[in-house]
């Protein structure tokens, strides 16, 4: 929907692209975001000098809505979401001297002040027109990046305090975000009735397959990995190390541990084994999961025919 006659772009021409994620309140979808740098590439190539308004919970760089100066600016075009709601209408009475179009947007409601406050409606859905793609569709292909698995061990009280669970779970957290990967909660807990889980460890093998890298505190997150032929970057998270670390040696594969329970990781040693995980942890995950070693079962076997080459109880 067209209110006023366009104007081609031109030298004077400056754009502030917002949406849904340059709102405090509002947030930011990987469709959205996607839209928006689907707008802002087609922006670039027609030479129209540009910025994006970012909310400050969302990202630090670029400039968000409270610090922008609108006369700046000659329009505000505002991509993707519903037209509606209070925080579209302070759009308008903020941006009153910009020309103001909204793109790739779905009306819900074309008599509201939201959408009638825009002099341009260039809509995906709604306004009485045929609906268009979604613009998230049109988004810049990335770089390829990892898809990492992240399974994480809940407390352990039975280490007593000798656990750091709290800090070293913190820590890794912190680290992770600033790589750049696909990053996928692969909790080990089965449940039948809730689809966030796993129902079988078959299931669970084969979202763990899919993965190029797991990063875990717990025994299984490196067993089930291994398991399946793919690296895991293992963290224990007991003092000294316990049992993910003994099967670390099981395996002869890395497994980092602190020394007490108020040491941080370190980002750069975590950084490197991250590097050395992706760079030659296929090869090396493949080759062990191809020899599992000698099993207990067999030992079990012999404890059942009164054979015990263990430890014996009394």
């Amino acid at each position: 929907m067209d209110q006023r006659t366009p104007e081609e772009p031109n030298a004077r021409t400056r754009v502030l692209l917002a949406g849904w994620f340059s709102f405090v309140e509002g947030e930011a979808t990987a469709g959205d975001v996607g839209a928006a740098e689907t707008v802002s590439a087609a922006l670039r190539e027609d030479g129209v000098v540009h910025d994006i308004a970012w909310s400050p919970g969302f990202r630090s760089e670029g400039p968000s809505l409270g610090e922008v100066d609108p006369t700046a600016y000659s329009h505000l075009v505002f991509v993707c979401g519903p037209v509606s709601g209070r925080q579209v209408e302070d759009l308008h009475r903020t941006f009153a001297s910009c020309r103001r179009i909204a793109v790739g947007v779905s009306v819900t409601d074309s008599r509201s002040p939201a959408f009638l406050g825009f002099h341009t409606v260039l809509a995906r859905d709604g306004a009485g027109e045929e609906p268009r793609r979604d613009l998230a569709a049109g988004a810049p292909a990335g770089s390829p990046v990892p898809v990492v698995g992240v399974s994480t061990a809940p407390g352990q009280g039975e280490y007593r305090d000798r656990s750091a669970h709290a800090g070293v779970h913190r820590a890794l957290e912190e680290w992770l975000v600033t790589k750049d990967c696909a990053r996928v909660p692969v909790d080990t807990r089965l449940d039948t009735a809730d689809w966030l889980h796993c129902a079988e460890p078959h299931q669970f093998d084969a979202l763990v397959r899919r993965m190029d890298l797991v990063v875990t505190t717990r025994l299984h997150g490196l067993v089930l990995a291994l398991r399946n032929g793919v690296p895991a970057m293992v963290v224990d998270p007991v003092v000294g190390g316990a049992k993910v670390a003994a099967q670390g040696r099981v395996w002869d594969w890395p497994v980092e541990t602190v020394r007490h329970p108020e040491e941080e990781l370190d980002p750069g040693r975590l950084d490197r084994l991250w590097k050395w995980c992706l760079d030659f942890g296929p090869q090396a995950a493949l080759s062990r999961s191809g020899d599992l070693g000698p099993s207990v079962v067999g030992a079990l076997s012999e404890a059942l025919r009164g054979h015990t080459p263990g430890r014996d109880r009394a």
